[in-house]
């Protein structure tokens, strides 16, 4: 496994598990949790140590269960969550609030990264949100902290108002849509980048062509997308509902693309 040293010196595994649909019938988005951590229990058993969940996933108690009652212990981990501003935000009590209730779900006392997950139209109340950031992260709850789905224009609000630097910007990139402009801008201001969704778009014209590419080192086109992200020092957090396929999500570190292979890719 590769790991990455973000800006405040904190380490984080470059593949980590998405956990959006975990524990949730009919492995949908919108599914009732089933009352199983099958998933993360895979996932662990796979080697997975970073783990992404958010208050919006209406799932934490599924990964904190997971986690919980594995036999690994907490340090090994780490665990990703983030304040649901996906409908703005509602005021410091409220976010207070919020955290402490992830706290209680995900069964810790501290998160190894929180972000912010979504930016809103009140540039004082960003602010203000990301200050409630670093009073945790000062009082060590938060061990780093970063944002989600931030544009350039709300990490400069960042950068210019906080105390303490973003470590990282959780963003799509995906075939289709690789998002450099934005990666760059992150790695410019020393913020790593985090893809969601890494997996998408793996269809049609550019399965095949990833699938030809893959074929050369005996690797399957997610595979190959997933190591295209990570030689360009992208994190990814791949999911998967089977055992065997979350395996191969790690299966990435024992061949290394072309210069050809990359500009084809970053052609999809």
């Amino acid at each position: 496994m590769k790991n990455i040293k973000l800006n405040d010196h904190v380490e984080i595994e470059i593949v980590g598990s998405g956990t959006n649909t975990y524990g949730k019938e009919g492995n949908e988005f919108k599914g009732a949790l089933r009352g199983d951590t099958e998933e993360i229990d895979w996932a662990i058993d796979n080697g997975y140590r970073h783990f992404d969940s958010a208050q919006l996933y209406n799932n934490e108690e599924v990964v904190g269960d997971g986690l919980a009652k594995s036999s690994v212990p907490r340090e090994e981990f780490f665990i990703t969550t983030k304040l649901n501003t996906m409908e703005g935000y509602h005021g410091a009590d409220w976010a207070h609030a919020e955290i402490e209730k992830s706290l209680e779900k995900l069964q810790t006392d501290y998160f190894d990264t929180f972000l912010i997950h979504f930016p809103w139209d009140d540039n004082d109340e960003i602010i203000e949100a990301w200050s409630i950031l670093e009073d945790y992260y000062d009082r060590g709850v938060f061990k780093s902290i970063g944002v989600s789905n931030f544009e350039k224009e709300h990490l400069d609000l960042i950068l210019e108002h906080g105390k303490v630097k973003p470590v990282v910007n959780q963003i799509k990139s995906n075939v289709g849509n690789w998002n450099d402009e934005l990666i760059d801008y992150n790695k410019k201001n020393d913020i790593a980048t985090i893809a969601w969704g890494p997996l998408g778009g793996l269809e049609g014209d550019a399965e095949k062509v990833l699938d030809e590419i893959g074929g050369k080192y005996g690797k399957t086109p997610a595979q190959v997308v997933l190591r295209y992200q990570i030689e360009r020092d992208v994190i990814v957090i791949p999911k998967s509902h089977n055992k065997d396929r979350q395996a191969q999500s790690l299966d990435i570190f024992d061949f290394e693309l072309t210069e050809e292979d990359r500009k084809r890719i970053n052609a999809l």
